[in-house]
């Protein structure tokens, strides 16, 4: 596999509140960025999926905006953007039952027949293990394709880690690929457990930051 050659200069960007305008490109960077997650992977049809996962992420923006902390992009001068994560702030993790139920409707159009059942069963697994003590919660981070391992997503980390330290406040994630875990855990993040998910789904390892 030939690795993509990295720019001459240092990447010049900045952390900052995502704007309204941008919440297409947004969920379509995380789109591209999630294509071989193995949690979207066992929820999304195949068909299409890139697609649907965009469609999945704009969906995600809107149940997050109303939420402290919102919606995060590492954006270089001229607009683009080269990543991005979704905070909610202590006590705001979860969305209202209001908020889903009126969702419902895109979210069959996301996940289809075959996927809805999965999508609940992930749902309820995720919201089961999720701790009870006042928390930062990440449920989502991406970067842009091609700019993997060049400190972009730390970088987005970062802000709001520092944030936390300040506050003295934990943060908590749930990693749904093995992979990413050394990652999270140079962040100062800690495995706290596993998740599995039922009928052979994949499993998900939450990370807890104190």
């Amino acid at each position: 596999m030939s690795r993509r050659p990295r720019p001459a200069e240092p990447l010049r960007y900045g952390i900052r509140p995502a704007r309204p305008t941008e919440a297409a490109a947004i969920a379509a960077l995380l789109a591209r960025a999630f294509a071989d997650d193995p949690v979207m992977a066992w929820m999304v049809p195949a068909a299409d999926r890139e697609r649907r996962i965009a469609r999945y992420f704009r969906l995600a923006q809107r149940q997050q905006r109303p939420r402290a902390g919102a919606v995060r992009v590492a954006a270089m001068g001229d607009g683009r953007l080269l990543g991005a994560a979704l905070w909610s702030g202590p006590g705001r993790w979860k969305a209202s039952a209001v908020r889903e139920v009126a969702a419902l409707p895109e979210y069959a159009r996301v996940f289809g027949l075959r996927g809805m059942p999965r999508a609940g069963q992930v749902q309820n697994a995720l919201h089961e293990a999720h701790p009870q003590t006042p928390h930062w919660y990440l449920p989502t981070v991406g970067t842009e394709r091609g700019f993997e391992g060049m400190g972009v997503g730390s970088a987005l980390l970062r802000q709001q880690l520092a944030e936390c330290d300040r506050l003295g406040q934990p943060a908590y994630l749930e990693s749904s690929n093995v992979t990413n875990i050394p990652f999270y855990e140079g962040l100062g993040f800690r495995v706290s457990g596993e998740i599995h998910l039922p009928g052979g789904g994949p499993t998900l390892w939450p990370m807890w930051r104190g």
